[in-house]
Formats: C-alpha cells, structure tokens, sequence
C-alpha cells in the first residue's frame, strides 16, 4: 500500500492506493470515498479499540481509499519493517495494512497497566499504519538516557523500544488507565515518539460550544 496525503496540515486526508486483489483494514467512520470496486466489508465489534474495523479490498485493477480523521488535524504515516513495533494511542490510528496486527493486551503494557487494558494498543508486523494527528504533529527523537514526559491526552504514538512509566500527577486526584485521566508518562530514550499539538477531547468540547 502506498500513502498520499493531501490538505495538511490543518485538514489531512491519506490517500490509500491498493495493489491488485490488496485488503486494508480502516476506521469505517473516516471513510470519505473509494474508487469504484472495491469490496468494503463492514465488520462488526471492534473489541476495546474506538476504531470501528472495516476491510477493503482492491479489484483486480488495483483501487484507492479515501480516508481522513473525524477532528482538525495531520494525517501520517508510518513503515514497519517488522524489527520494532509502535504503541499508538487507542483510537489513533487510520488505517493498517492487513500484513500488520494490533494488540491492546501487548505483554509489554502488563509493566504500565499491570491486568487492565489502557489508553494503548500495540501495531506489529510488515506493512504501514496511517495515524490522525490532533492539530498539528511533533516529532520526538530520544537519543540515549534523554528523557521527556508527556501528558498522555497528547501523546500519539512511540516506539516499542523506548523505556516508558506511568506515574499519577497527584495521588489524591482521579486516575484512569483506559483514558489517561491524572497520569503522566516518562520516556527515556533512545526512541521515537509522535505528540500532538492538541487534545482530541478539549478540541471535541471547543467545537461543541
């Protein structure tokens, strides 16, 4: 699969353009258009992901999806090779190419989340994953032993690799593993992460006033 973007950074729209007989797998509520032929199979569920799942598949003669998130903000996306994985913020994500597999109940949230399933999911495997950005995107690069927090509302997505903790603001206050509600995440790298600009839910209640 190949991505093209348009409209960002304010309002991104990617592009998806399928090989012949090629399956994606999208959020159906960020679709705008597909060329005609596609097969688009509306699953149902979805399990604890926002994104409600939907596989489209190329004709023979190749095709293209049209897709782009529900908020103001950057569409990117990302290559997995297949050596390092992404966590990425639950509801993060656009559309992955059906080579790739996310995971919420990753082995590597147990040390964060311990038994629950939290505000992450986990993208492994060989292919891209598009992800829509809140605002506009930042890009985080850790060298060795440098380190950062950042609040999870605007954290986006972060390699594998880097070296995370989750710690509560006050231990008073509310606290949510599933909605980040009163925590802080600590990363030390080295590693990659990917933040926005701006909240999906103070952006949500903005534009409901």
């Amino acid at each position: 699969m190949q991505v093209r973007t348009r409209h960002t950074p304010a309002f991104g729209v990617a592009r998806l353009m399928l090989a012949p007989g090629e399956a994606v797998q999208a959020d159906y509520t960020a679709l705008l258009a597909t060329s005609y032929g596609v097969h688009v199979d509306q699953r149902r569920g979805g399990g604890r992901s926002k994104v409600r799942p939907t596989v489209f598949t190329a004709p023979p003669e190749g095709g293209w999806v049209d897709v782009a998130p529900g908020l103001p903000g950057e569409v990117y996306s990302l290559d997995l090779d297949g050596t390092a994985g992404w966590c990425v913020a639950r509801g993060g994500w656009l559309a992955l190419t059906s080579t790739l597999r996310t995971d919420a109940g990753w082995p590597g949230f147990h040390a964060l989340f311990g038994a629950e399933h939290g505000f992450l999911e986990h993208v492994s495997g060989v292919g891209t994953v598009v992800l829509a950005c809140c605002g506009a995107l930042d890009v985080v690069a850790l060298e060795p032993g440098e380190a950062i927090t950042v609040d999870p509302a605007s954290l986006l997505a972060f390699t594998d690799t880097t070296q995370c903790r989750l710690r509560a603001v006050a231990q008073s206050g509310p606290q949510s593993v599933r909605t980040g509600e009163g925590l802080m995440l600590d990363f030390a790298g080295p590693g990659r992460l990917l933040t926005q600009t701006r909240t999906p839910r103070a952006m949500a209640a903005w534009l409901a006033r």
